[in-house]
């Protein structure tokens, strides 16, 4: 699929970004470049140590920053595919620098789209977040607004062959500021800080995060939002998964926090089809032959009154599983009882 291929990654020295590299050098060795956007050199420097450039001659390190339309016309000459990953993501930052997170993710979306559009580039998939369903939290807006751009980026391209679309998930097991390496800090002290005990969140790995961003770009017809069917957590499971035997303190929901998480909401639910593996939010504005795109991959409608919730997930993680997680994709050497 992407031999001899150049591919732009924004935001390509965040978790994300460096797995899907290392990903993609994997299996697909004949990839002709990848170009990695960012705006922190330091990350670019130890980045080129994990991939020694005598070694990988395909990557390249542009710096750079997604408001920056120039450069990113620059970064995107001769690029065929991009997979849009920047974004200042941190619910309270976010809130508290609201203009900032706007200018990131949704002016800098739409930069990324207008400079896909005037450099030829046939393929672009962004990614969101289940904080974009029913939003509460700024971040939360803002990945909202740039799912809208990217759709609609499919209604004014014209005669250009390129196709947008987006790849929305939830937490990603052990990224920075998630959870898990929060609670592991926090275990040493004896006490680990509970938001609301009910609370529930999806969970994906990075791996499995970066093969559906590989199925995206398979399978994407342009307009669609891909939904991968996840399992879900209970916050307090997390915590014994980690630290058992650790007393837990009830701290409160932080603001702009949701109890449960949403990927697809009951009006979303009316326009998506699922599949074995996903779901799929079809654009609202008719691109192409639904009942095709359906039969294409084996599909079918989403019932009536269906919403994809963490709080209602039909699949669960045991505090076992989510310590085989940890071990896999967090920390080989994690142990919940670790020596003293």
């Amino acid at each position: 699929m992407l031999k001899g291929k150049s591919i732009l990654v924004t935001g390509g020295t965040g978790s994300f970004g460096k797995k899907f590299v290392e990903t993609v050098l994997q299996q697909y060795p004949e990839v002709s470049r990848i170009a990695v956007f960012s705006r922190d050199e330091l990350k670019q420097f130890e980045m080129a140590q994990q991939f020694p450039p005598e070694q990988f001659r395909q990557i390249r390190y542009f710096i750079g920053d997604v408001r920056d339309k120039d450069r990113l016309n620059r970064a995107m000459q001769g690029i065929d595919v991009v997979v849009h990953a920047a974004a200042l993501k941190q619910v309270p930052a976010c809130e508290y620098n609201p203009f900032e997170a706007i200018k990131t993710n949704i002016l800098g979306a739409q930069n990324l789209i207008e400079a896909a559009l005037d450099n030829g580039v046939s393929q672009v998939v962004a990614l969101s977040t289940d904080k974009a369903a029913a939003p509460i939290n700024l971040y939360g807006a803002t990945k909202l607004c740039s799912d809208k751009l990217f759709v609609a980026a499919n209604n004014f391209k014209g005669k250009r062959d390129i196709r947008f679309s987006v790849v929305r998930y939830g937490n990603v097991m052990g990224s920075r500021g998630s959870v898990i390496p929060f609670f592991l800090k926090k275990r040493s002290e004896g006490v680990i800080p509970i938001t609301d005990p009910a609370m529930t969140r999806f969970n994906i790995t990075l791996a499995d995060g970066v093969s559906l961003v590989l199925q995206a770009l398979s399978d994407m017809w342009g307009g669609e939002i891909f939904v991968p069917k996840i399992p879900s957590y209970r916050i307090t499971d997390v915590a014994e998964a980690v630290a058992p035997g650790c007393r837990h303190t009830v701290i409160g929901i932080r603001p702009g926090e949701k109890l449960h998480e949403e990927m697809i909401t009951t009006t979303d639910a009316i326009n998506s089809v699922q599949f074995e593996k996903h779901f799929v939010i079809l654009p609202s504005v008719p691109l192409w032959d639904v009942a095709e795109f359906t039969r294409a991959f084996d599909g079918s409608p989403c019932p009536e009154n269906f919403a994809y919730n963490s709080g209602s997930n039909d699949q669960w993680l045991s505090v076992a599983e989510l310590r085989a997680l940890m071990v896999e994709h967090v920390d080989k050497g994690f142990s919940p009882h670790p020596a003293a």
